[in-house]
């Protein structure tokens, strides 16, 4: 019981000083770009095939069984690994008759796909650009 609130303390420790330096960044003089596209990686579980796409901000793509809409993209400089950031909408659209609107929908950020992971059974995505 006590190794398990030790990890959750060290988690919400973890966020917090995340959360603190990621705002902290953007209010500095560092310079935040925000595209008109964004470029995906895809990965197709099944066929073990991967694919890039690039979309236009605020336009819907269908992929295969998904539908993709970026709502944002954002690319930062901080140091010298740039972070990207994008806010997706990610539908199934085989799961016609299912009750949810959106299998994906938030923040993703290039640099760590784990925080806010896209959980498919098929299809896996990674924000690789933010352009134009």
């Amino acid at each position: 019981m006590k190794l398990k609130k030790s990890i959750l303390l060290g988690r919400v420790k973890l966020l917090i000083i995340f959360l603190i330096v990621f705002c902290s960044g953007l209010s500095s003089d560092e310079k935040i770009y925000e595209g008109n596209f964004i470029e995906l990686k895809v990965l197709d579980k099944v066929s073990s095939k991967n694919y890039k796409i690039n979309i236009k901000i605020g336009e819907e793509k269908v992929f295969k069984n998904i539908s993709i809409k970026p709502l944002k993209c954002k690319n930062s400089e901080f140091d010298d690994n740039p972070e990207i950031i994008a806010y997706l909408q990610v539908k199934d659209l085989k799961n016609i008759g299912n009750d949810e609107v959106f299998v994906f929908n938030g923040w993703t950020f290039s640099s760590s796909p784990s925080i806010n992971t896209f959980d498919h059974p098929v299809y896996d995505l990674w924000l690789t650009k933010c352009f134009g």
